[in-house]
């Protein structure tokens, strides 16, 4: 993983700053830099607009008292594009656009869920929920949030959907 992280951090503004004396060379320096400028105002224009559409709809699933899966998947997507989109340089800009726009974005959110559900089903990733005492508000309602080791929020009207053995020990 740390390995992964370096070369992301060591590679990819090595390839940007290419890119860009690339470009440069072409086309000019004032050209070049107003091209990241453009970009940039751009992306910021994009994120906000595409940012505000996604937290609409988390509005209207909460409100029709659904989940918002789908739409919390968007708004990380459109978190990191906006990251991408606000650092200089080409290549950051073109996954971030990939990112913001609405039918790339279901690729990348297709792409996603399909890594998530592999990981699931080969226990690579595991997804642990706990509660505060008293549900989410009330954590911070009786004098603050739940101590570290506390007992969790035992759980009301659940139904086991899949059962299965992980490492010698009964999972539901």
């Amino acid at each position: 993983m740390f390995g992964r992280l370096l070369a992301l951090f060591l590679l990819v503004p090595l390839a940007e700053l290419a890119i860009l004396v690339l470009i440069g060379r072409e086309v000019g320096i004032v050209p070049t830099l107003g091209l990241v400028v453009v970009t940039a105002l751009a992306g910021s224009w994009l994120l906000k607009r595409e940012g505000a559409g996604v937290f609409r709809r988390i509005q209207s699933q909460l409100a029709a008292g659904k989940l918002p899966g789908r739409e919390l998947m968007d708004g990380a997507i459109v978190l990191v594009a906006g990251v991408l989109l606000l650092t200089p340089g080409v290549l950051t800009d073109v996954f971030g656009l990939i990112g913001l726009l609405p039918p790339t974005r279901a690729v990348v959110r297709r792409y996603l869920e399909r890594r998530m559900r592999a990981g699931l089903a080969s226990g690579k990733l595991r997804v642990q929920v706990s509660g505060m005492a008293g549900g989410f508000m009330g954590g911070f309602a009786a004098g603050g949030p739940s101590q570290r080791g506390a007992a969790p929020t035992p759980v009301e009207d659940a139904e086991v959907i899949e059962e299965r053995r992980v490492e010698g020990r009964d999972r539901a």
